[in-house]
């Protein structure tokens, strides 16, 4: 199977790699390395090896945590912009093995891809482009075969991965070979999604605050590089690339002994404006220097998972009958709802670009735009035994042109009672600090 998304009647369709992966619809980012234990996020390739040095390192602990609070998938550093490798590379002596860390025999990746076969969690791999340490990284020629190794060996030696996640700061103004790269990816993790550029499957939301809008657009024509550029990738034609919205527990996104976790709302927030608009979330919980998760981390997610689940433990489904683009669901019963969650079917390609849910009387309840592998919506609590919901189509093809679109479907309507009826606010003037270099 193609790994790049196929056209339907010039309408971008997803692969089932996609599909699966936006069903996942929630990971854990695991941001560890020499950083960890310097205080720092971006450090310049100089931190000695021997700075790595976890007391009680427990990648089971991570992944215990990851699925308790419903990760489908779980993403590490294998190597970030400093350069150093979390697993005993051919490629440069900037790893683990010149740590004293398991005297210089351990391997991260390997520990960590053994925890997730054990609890049916996916693995994902970031690998920099940017080396700050490499000294071929001055020559693109000599480095480009340095990162091809470096990728063979993850792609090699650590079982099926789901996500390889290339991220674009520091890049500007440096040619990789994304051919080679590409080509890599194809022959060894044909079904691993491909994080924003190269040839991406999946893509970047454009921000580190865990956001995104709506409408989610799952069919684009370009991506953003990365949080310090305005640099973007243009396509010759639009891609089926839907997004996934990172973000990290803390302030930062490697442990620091005076940072703390985002409090139980914020998570909150974020999950309504990244799962609940149809986008993936990739929560970033980070290893102190313990190689642990934080007590206090660990707890908040807990807290955070619960309160999520609570809301969601009782679905009221909804019988569908549809009749062009109008929908009606009906209850078995006349129930009172203050929640919502709308599944599109994606077989055709996103189709969906408003849509409207009314209640008997006539009254509109909810007026958005997309809404994709899974929209929530929340409202005033409302008793009724049936809605109406109007889909608007995306009749708008990449080009440009009017196009006959097929008729929109959703696959189900799901309704929930959960005493809440708002969706939390964010912090007055939350955003995510873009630290450069040092």
């Amino acid at each position: 199977m193609s790994r790049q998304p196929h056209h339907h009647e010039h309408r971008p369709v997803p692969t089932e790699g996609q599909l699966r992966w936006q069903q996942d619809g929630f990971g854990v980012f695991f941001h560890f390395g020499v950083n960890t234990f310097a205080g720092k996020e971006w450090s310049d390739g100089t931190l000695p090896a021997s700075s790595f040095d976890p007391s009680d390192l427990d990648v089971r602990q991570w992944v215990r945590v990851a699925a308790s609070i419903g990760a489908g998938y779980v993403i590490l550093t294998a190597k970030h912009h400093d350069g150093f490798c979390l697993w005993p590379t051919t490629t440069t002596d900037y790893s683990v093995a010149s740590s004293p860390w398991r005297d210089g025999h351990g391997d991260i990746v390997a520990e960590l891809a053994a925890a997730c076969r054990e609890a049916g969690l996916g693995l994902g791999l970031y690998l920099s482009p940017w080396d700050r340490h490499a000294p071929e990284y001055a020559d693109e020629a000599r480095y480009a075969e340095v990162y091809a190794r470096q990728l063979t060996e993850l792609c090699t030696n650590y079982g099926e991965l789901v996500e390889l996640w290339f991220d674009g700061a520091g890049s500007e103004g440096y040619t990789y070979d994304w051919p080679g790269i590409t080509a890599i990816i194809e022959r060894l993790q044909p079904q691993a999604m491909v994080f924003n550029m190269g040839a991406p499957t999946i893509r970047w939301v454009g921000n580190e605050n865990g956001l995104a809008e709506d409408p989610v657009r799952y069919v684009v024509d370009h991506t953003d590089f990365s949080n310090y550029t305005v640099v973007t990738s243009r396509f010759e034609e639009a891609l089926y690339l839907p997004p996934e919205c990172d973000v990290s527990i803390r302030r930062g996104w490697f442990w620091h002994p005076d940072d703390e976790p985002k409090s139980m709302e914020h998570l909150l927030a974020i999950f309504y404006r990244s799962v609940g608009l149809g986008a993936n979330l990739l929560l970033n919980l980070p290893p102190d220097t313990r190689g642990l998760l934080p007590d206090a981390d660990v707890e908040r997610v807990t807290a955070w998972a619960a309160e999520r689940d609570r809301r969601f433990a009782r679905p009221i489904p909804g019988t569908l009958t549809a009749d062009g683009s109008t929908v009606t669901v009906t209850f078995a019963e006349p129930v009172t709802i203050d929640h919502l969650r709308l599944h599109e079917d994606l077989t055709a390609g996103q189709l969906i670009n408003r849509h409207e849910v009314r209640t008997p009387d006539g009254r509109t309840l909810v007026e958005a735009g997309s809404v994709g592998v899974s929209r929530v919506h929340v409202f005033e609590p409302v008793t009724t035994d049936r809605l109406t919901i109007g889909l608007v189509p995306d009749v708008v093809d990449e080009a440009g042109r009017s196009a006959e679109a097929p008729t929109p479907m959703l696959l189900a309507v799901t309704a929930f009672h959960t005493g809440s009826s708002t969706v939390p606010e964010l912090p007055v003037g939350y955003e995510a600090p873009t630290e450069a270099p040092d």
